[in-house]
């Protein structure tokens, strides 16, 4: 999969067609669109995905589905000189098909690290011609993004899809960021996302708990949140330590990464 990616980008970077700034760009992934407006290049986009909600202009521009489930006729009526993809783009079969129709396509690593969000940042930039402005934006991200060192602070990150809540366990966006800001995940030692009862969320005692906002939203808002059975006898619902932060904020580290950090570190201490 690496081979292929690094050989995917490599291949796209040495495309004439990309000889010229790109003018019509489409985006997959909502982390990339946000790189694509700090580089303030965002007159240049023509589309992008449903992931794609911030800045809130973003919202105003034509939507081609959800990244991973794309329309590939949706992308090409845009007539696009360039295609920026999330390596979870897809279905495979649809980025395939829009890799043989000529267009540029750029697939970058969506890894949640800062190693991989520099690639991504430096790979945009380079592909946009604007080299210097990504160069700036990597440069204050090492400055901003400093690891906290691990603290006792037991924290529980939920999602919730359809109401359910599911808890964020290890090789996640939502563990990476959590060790980032010094945050000790209750489920560190569960793979991937997975169901959590009340009564399991009850045992993990957490201190702290992070939703995203449409997590929140879903679960029916704080006052239904805090007064969930199981939940409410955690020390984060009783001492109304309950985060909660925008979706891409929180996991979809782009460029707002320190502000993400900085949030969740007024609560480690």
């Amino acid at each position: 999969m690496k081979k292929w990616l690094i050989a995917s980008v490599l291949l796209t970077l040495l495309n004439p067609a990309l000889a010229a700034a790109p003018k019509k760009i489409v985006t997959l992934g909502g982390a990339l669109t946000e790189i694509v407006y700090a580089l303030d290049a965002e007159a240049r986009l023509v589309a992008v995905d449903q992931s794609s909600v911030y800045p809130p202009a973003a919202n105003k521009l034509p939507k081609v589905g959800y990244y991973r489930s794309f329309s590939v006729e949706g992308v090409l009526s845009q007539k696009p000189d360039l295609i920026l993809a999330s390596d979870q783009a897809g279905p495979p079969e649809a980025l395939a098909r829009l890799q043989r129709t000529g267009v540029p396509v750029i697939v970058l690593p969506s890894a949640p690290n800062l190693a991989a969000l520099e690639k991504r940042i430096a790979g945009i930039a380079s592909a946009l011609q604007e080299e210097e402005k990504g160069k700036s934006i990597i440069t204050k991200l090492k400055r901003d993004v400093v690891q906290v060192p691990a603290s006792n602070t037991r924290a529980l990150l939920l999602i919730s899809r359809s109401g359910s809540p599911e808890g964020a366990g290890n090789e996640t966006s939502a563990d990476a960021i959590l060790k980032l800001a010094g945050l000790n995940n209750v489920l560190a030692k569960q793979h991937g996302y997975k169901p959590l009862s009340m009564e399991s969320i009850a045992a993990l005692q957490p201190d702290v708990i992070v939703l995203s906002s449409m997590s929140m939203q879903n679960l029916g808002g704080m006052e239904k949140v805090l007064a969930m059975p199981g939940l409410a006898q955690t020390p984060a619902a009783k001492n109304k330590k309950i985060v909660v932060m925008d979706d891409l904020l929180l996991l979809g580290f782009g460029p707002r990464l320190p502000e993400a950090l900085q949030q969740l570190k007024q609560v480690s201490k």
